[in-house]
């Protein structure tokens, strides 16, 4: 029988952050949610000294197109957080990124019952590094971006990358 290897405490212990950000609905016409069609959508999310984001549902459920609504802001918040990581990681690994962009994409399927949820986000990361010999490290750090991610470790859903990699 082979024994597992003791564990030091400190691996064992986590790092824990708080955040925190304030919802407030702005959409009361007068007679709040007196029936489904007397509200809007619309909202603010303000997280303490930064700039207010203006919010809304998605216009097929009624909410104001010129707002951000809660699924934009999820797949931008995929997106971002894969960036920040892959930056990270290209920077410890000596690859020199000097461009990123990323036009990422998500499917969301609502039951008949009006319960939705997301089955896939797709991030195609455009990325162009400083030297072509940098080139098969920085496709390699994609995945590894993706382990690391935290939005993308809290989803129950597959986020995928399709990635160019450019050359200056």
């Amino acid at each position: 029988m082979v024994l597992p290897r003791p564990i030091e405490a400190k691996t064992l212990m986590k790092d824990t952050h708080h955040y925190q950000a304030t919802i407030t609905w702005t959409g009361n016409l007068g007679t709040g949610t007196s029936s489904y069609r007397a509200y809007e959508r619309s909202h603010t999310i303000e997280i303490l000294n930064k700039p207010a984001i203006f919010g809304s549902s998605d216009s097929s459920f009624r909410g104001d197109p010129s707002k951000h609504n809660p699924e934009e802001l999820l797949i931008a918040s995929l997106s971002a957080c894969h960036l920040l990581w892959y930056l990270h990681l290209c920077a410890d690994a000596g690859v020199v990124v000097v461009n990123y962009s990323d036009q990422a994409t998500g499917v969301m399927v609502v039951d008949k019952d009006g319960r939705g949820y997301f089955t896939e986000v797709m991030l195609n990361p455009i990325v162009t590094v400083s030297e072509i010999s940098m080139m098969n490290k920085a496709f390699e750090l994609h995945e590894r971006a993706r382990e690391f991610c935290f939005i993308a470790n809290s989803v129950n859903f597959p986020v995928k990358h399709h990635s160019t990699i450019n050359v200056k």
